[in-house]
């Protein structure tokens, strides 16, 4: 797919696409300004965990860019405004970890930066963090389409929910970047993909993302899973994931938990693929996960009508089988192997 979700823009800017107008067009959006791209994050003209902290990494390097060509001024006026702007962007959407991650990463550079040489070094310092995370997503999204590559058989149907693919991330995506590494190496997969309520991020994003890419789809609406399932037509699913709390709990687009709890039903496996920089190991759980709620218009309803529009569901880790990772497969997750994950990567052994 040549088309990019992300990309540096002429001078003081960051270009995105806005998924908010596909299938039906392709347009980019130039954003100048910190309140611009909050707006971006909100709308949802750029999303996926691993993107929008990309973009809100982005963002901070060209602000500072953008500060610098207007004086900026005396390096501790530059710390307080390199704090409320990474505030400004850090609460932009509260339930994905690698927004703040990312956010929080850049702040610490920025700091380091000033502390070393001055705001003269900011926006540099700034640029090339950004540019590192960006990178470093790419990477872990090669991995992580590796690693579950191996537990898909040839010829699987697969089923996965909202979207996880090139769109979302840095990279090839997480759960389509399994899809992706397995279609590479001639395993013939057949991909379902839920319509993902009441965005439908799954027929509009998704399915364009994989025809554009070569690989046959199906799109199904999110009620129709139990009957695809029952049918024996389905061999996994692989879904993403916005978060993921120490015990293997995992936040993801609503709609995830019941699919968890329907191929526990039918005996069909349920992997989780995310990278190492949505795990959230200071929450013990997926109840401490804030949750999203997403506006009324959203869901078309009689007026009057109230809604429950939550962005977001909390799946628990005893309906996964694994959550494929850049570190490898986390098997049966719970706090112990999550821990040991992390653990054997400090200590330099593979996951």
């Amino acid at each position: 797919m040549e088309v990019k979700a992300i990309d540096w823009g002429a001078s003081g800017t960051v270009r995105l696409l806005d998924q908010t107008l596909l299938p039906g067009e392709v347009r980019y959006l130039d954003i100048g300004s910190t309140d611009q791209m909050i707006e971006a994050i909100k709308l949802l003209r750029v999303r996926g965990a691993p993107l929008i902290g990309i973009a809100a990494a982005m963002e901070l390097a060209v602000a500072a860019e953008r500060r610098s060509t207007g004086g900026g001024g005396s390096d501790q006026a530059a710390l307080e405004w390199l704090d409320d702007t990474a505030r400004g962007l850090r609460g932009a959407r509260p339930t994905a970890v690698n927004l703040a991650w990312a956010v929080d990463r850049m702040a610490a550079r920025g700091s380091a930066a000033l502390d070393s040489g001055g705001e003269e070094e900011l926006a540099s310092a700034l640029r090339e963090e950004a540019q590192k995370i960006w990178d470093e997503d790419a990477e872990m999204c090669r991995a992580i389409g590796d690693a579950g590559a191996e537990v898909v058989q040839r010829g699987a149907a697969i089923l996965t929910h909202c979207n996880a693919g090139r769109l979302a991330t840095g990279g090839v995506g997480t759960a389509l970047g399994v899809i992706y590494a397995a279609h590479d190496q001639g395993k013939d997969v057949r991909v379902y993909v839920d319509e993902t309520r009441p965005l439908n991020q799954g027929s509009r994003l998704t399915a364009w993302e994989l025809t554009e890419s070569g690989i046959p789809c199906t799109v199904i609406t999110d009620s129709m899973a139990a009957t695809l399932m029952a049918s024996g037509s389905l061999d996994m699913v692989v879904v993403g994931a916005d978060r993921i709390a120490a015990n293997g709990d995992i936040a993801n687009k609503i709609g995830t938990y019941g699919l968890a709890v329907l191929a526990d039903a039918h005996g069909i496996p349920f992997y989780s693929a995310a990278p190492s920089s949505t795990f959230d190991l200071s929450l013990e759980a997926g109840s401490e996960i804030p949750i999203e709620q997403r506006a009324r218009e959203e869901v078309a309803t009689a007026e009057g009508a109230e809604v429950f529009n939550p962005a977001f569901d909390i799946t628990p880790a005893r309906l996964i089988t694994g959550i494929i990772t850049d570190r490898g497969i986390v098997k049966s997750p719970s706090r112990e192997s999550i821990r040991k994950m992390f653990a054997d990567q400090e200590s330099g052994a593979t996951a």
